[in-house]
């Protein structure tokens, strides 16, 4: 079985105050001719050894609530999506899904339920 590589830069351009102005990404597998522009990343790494959680959460002065509400929504879809596909704990994965729900009719993603 054959392995592979990919490295994932992203690249932060901050102020004065050291608030970001700017951010970039790139894939090296990705096929990109430029970076891709982002408003904010969250980056969550599981340390192998201590199972500390290392968390990068930073936006640009650009970004807007509804925005940030947005990002907040789809980001816990795919972490419910991403838990239930790994654990396959039903149960729980219901609950989250119901929370994600909530929180989206309540920032007006979603249309509250009649």
């Amino acid at each position: 079985m054959s392995t592979s590589t990919s490295d994932i830069s992203i690249r932060i351009q901050l102020d004065a105050n050291r608030v970001p102005e700017s951010i970039e990404w790139q894939a090296s597998d990705a096929h990109q001719a430029h970076p891709s522009e982002s408003k904010s990343v969250f980056l969550a790494l599981l340390d192998k050894d201590t199972l500390d959680t290392s968390t990068l959460f930073l936006w640009t002065k650009e970004l807007q609530v509804a925005e940030m509400d947005r990002k907040i929504f789809y980001a816990l879809t795919a972490l419910t999506d991403g838990y239930y596909k790994s654990t396959q704990n039903t149960e729980l994965a219901n609950e989250m899904r119901r929370f994600v729900h909530y929180f989206g009719e309540k920032t007006g993603i979603l249309a509250p339920e009649q």
